[in-house]
């Protein structure tokens, strides 16, 4: 018997939660730009569909364990480098962020906790704060890790696009982020922005472990 399903449609003829695929279809098919996902039970469906799509179309199902050839073609990571993550409670909920040596785990920064963020603005934010601290340390060869896709690419294009909306609640995180899109248009930087192959590597090594 196969596990039961939940699916969330944001955008569609209807949008909400619901309990079956037939539902779902009959509310995505023919609709443009139609935004949904299905989910494993109905709390996580219920408290995905209060967030953003954005935040949970790229999420994946368990990874598939690599093989020892298959972990060899990655390589091993840089260790003279830094390494940087987020963490959020609820989607927007509670985010902080840090930056870690990757060879030992030191705390080089932590920020937040920030109220009603997301998980990949805080990625990017720490991204655009770490490449900011190896500048102010003089260090503008060394390598920065991040396993956010997503972080990476809206840094590389000096904008974070998120959808989170703007609100009292997130007028801190508005600011930072100008802040931070700000710093990237005005500062060049030489510093290699790498992605943590995590199925390879396992988590990062800022990874606050709350999985």
């Amino acid at each position: 018997m196969s596990k039961k399903k939940y699916y969330v449609v944001w955008e569609g003829k209807k949008t909400g939660v619901f309990d079956s695929w037939n539902a779902c279809k009959n509310s995505v098919d023919g609709h443009p730009g139609a935004k949904y996902k299905s989910f494993d039970n109905k709390e996580l469906a219920e408290k995905a569909y209060k967030g953003l799509y954005e935040e949970y179309k790229s999420v994946s199902k368990k990874k598939k364990e690599l093989g020892h050839k298959e972990k060899t073609a990655y390589g091993k990571p840089i260790l003279n480098s830094i390494a940087v993550d987020a963490a959020c409670s609820g989607n927007p909920g509670l985010m902080e962020y840090k930056g870690v040596a990757t060879s030992t785990g030191t705390e080089l920064f932590l920020q937040g906790p920030y109220t009603s963020g997301t998980n990949n603005v805080g990625e990017f934010l720490a991204l655009v704060h770490g490449l900011a601290w190896l500048q102010k340390k003089k260090q503008p060869e060394m390598p920065i890790y991040s396993d956010s896709k997503i972080a990476i690419s809206w840094v590389r294009q000096k904008k974070c696009k998120t959808k989170l909306a703007k609100n009292q609640d997130t007028k801190v995180l508005f600011d930072l982020i100008k802040r931070a899109e700000v710093w990237l248009k005005t500062h060049h930087f030489k510093n290699p922005i790498l992605k943590w192959e995590t199925k390879a590597w396992g988590e990062i090594p800022a990874d606050f472990g709350r999985k």
